[in-house]
């Protein structure tokens, strides 16, 4: 008997890997010829798939609204319902961002530093792409367009691996956007999508050691911590936003009502969506009323400390230990009283997923503590934690937000999708001998 009938789950589990690997290979040849792609090449390529995605938007819509309608049957929650929804004016959008990508200057070969040597050497460290970049996220199909357009333009092939909630609406993109690939003349496997309805695929992935250079997860934190925990290729951290925002002693009200309101309620199901509501004790009497009422109309449940929960109202429950955690990405914010800027530093650096924090203050002082003392990848003075946003930020569209501190941290754009390499031109330069190399780099 053959292995297959004997073990058909081993079989069909072997097949997603090589399935996996053939296309980390395959990308691997396809980055090799984008590397040499010039600026011209790279901008023409992403004015028509900008084209290719509002001229085929009906496909796109069509194979979206299945999604759509399989997600509400399982009961998906409507914050993530939102994310997954796309609409005439998200696939503008989504097409507005490769135009932006294609007019940001072109990261591949800038040189970083450099400098001659005494002895006429000449070095340059200088930006190359990553190689092959493999994307794992959830329910977000514009994240397809978006990883597309800034890998294409750093010079990188990807690998995308989204969710089954998605899976019409990706399938429809990358056959579209592949499709522009290849009327270019570059390799149509410069971009890939990877079975998603097995997590074997994530993890074939994450673990395609010498295939894949770099693996970006985006989506909650469990699919986060488990990239991050269980790939052998690097990972870039895009966390959680459990972010806050901190209304200091000396805020304008209006001000920080205008702030909260734009922070939480623009758009809930966000990662830089506020989550949790900080007020300082000696503004609290007059602000939280007014914080409250304003949350109330805009259909924000408040998860209230004692001293919220004192001031009441219809859409205030008592918090619970766990709501401080929490990134809600829904109609929910947790809102407690401190009685100082430390106060508030130390309850985010607790809670907080280092994302996104924001104070709102009318003293420098503050403002520059706050600044100093939070740890995270954007810090906002006076405005809404929303604005932590590539696009936002002048960077066309994101790969991801990282919050981790080596490589990338904050939006990540075209610079973050490179690594470098150093260049050395000499004329039959040889080292010498000179004096003897030290022990801790015996073969230098």
């Amino acid at each position: 008997m053959t292995t297959s009938t004997q073990n058909p789950t081993k079989a069909q589990g072997d097949e997603l890997r090589e399935q996996v690997l053939a296309a980390a290979r395959r990308a691997r040849e396809a980055a090799a010829e984008l590397a040499l792609a010039t600026r011209d090449a790279k901008d023409a390529l992403l004015h028509a798939m900008a084209d290719a995605l509002v001229r085929r938007a009906p496909e796109i819509l069509a194979a979206n609204e299945r999604d759509v309608a399989a997600a509400r049957e399982s009961g998906m929650a409507e914050g993530l319902v939102d994310r997954l929804s796309l609409s005439t004016d998200r696939i503008a959008a989504m097409a507005d961002g490769l135009r932006t990508v294609a007019g940001l200057p072109d990261p591949v070969g800038e040189v970083v530093r450099g400098q001659v040597l005494p002895n006429g050497l000449q070095l340059q460290q200088v930006r190359v792409p990553l190689g092959v970049v493999g994307i794992v996220y959830e329910g977000r199909p514009n994240v397809t367009a978006d990883a597309a357009g800034l890998t294409l333009k750093s010079g990188n092939a990807v690998l995308l691996r989204g969710s089954s909630s998605a899976e019409n609406s990706n399938a429809v993109l990358v056959s579209i956007l592949s499709d522009v690939v290849a009327e270019h003349g570059l390799p149509a496997d410069a971009v890939q999508l990877l079975p998603c309805h097995d997590r074997a695929s994530v993890k074939h992935l994450i673990t395609a050691r010498g295939l894949v250079d770099v693996v970006i997860p985006r989506g909650g934190a469990g699919l986060i911590s488990a990239v991050v925990e269980q790939a052998t290729v690097p990972a870039i951290e895009t966390g959680v936003g459990n972010c806050h925002v901190y209304v200091d002693a000396q805020a304008d009200a209006d001000t920080a009502l205008r702030i909260l309101l734009n922070s939480k309620a623009r758009r809930v199901s966000v990662c830089n969506a506020a989550e949790n509501l900080l007020v300082h004790a000696d503004i609290a009497d007059e602000f939280l009323p007014k914080a409250l009422a304003e949350l109330n109309s805009a259909g924000v449940t408040v998860h209230g400390d004692e001293r919220v929960v004192a001031v009441g109202g219809p859409n205030v429950v008592p918090a619970t230990e766990e709501d401080w955690d929490t990134e809600y990405l829904s109609a929910d914010i947790a809102v407690a009283v401190v009685e100082s800027l430390p106060a508030a530093v130390e309850h985010i650096r607790t809670h907080g997923s280092g994302h996104t924090e924001a104070i709102v203050t009318n003293d420098v002082r503050a403002a520059r503590r706050f600044t100093a003392q939070v740890d995270a990848a954007a810090v906002m003075v006076n405005a809404s934690t929303a604005f932590t946003d590539g696009g936002e930020f002048g960077m066309g569209a994101e790969i991801g937000i990282s919050t981790q501190k080596l490589h990338a941290r904050g939006p990540m754009g075209l610079p973050e999708l490179t690594s470098t390499k150093w260049l050395a031109f000499g004329d039959g330069h040889v080292r010498g001998a000179g004096a003897p190399a030290p022990t801790s780099c015996p073969n230098a």
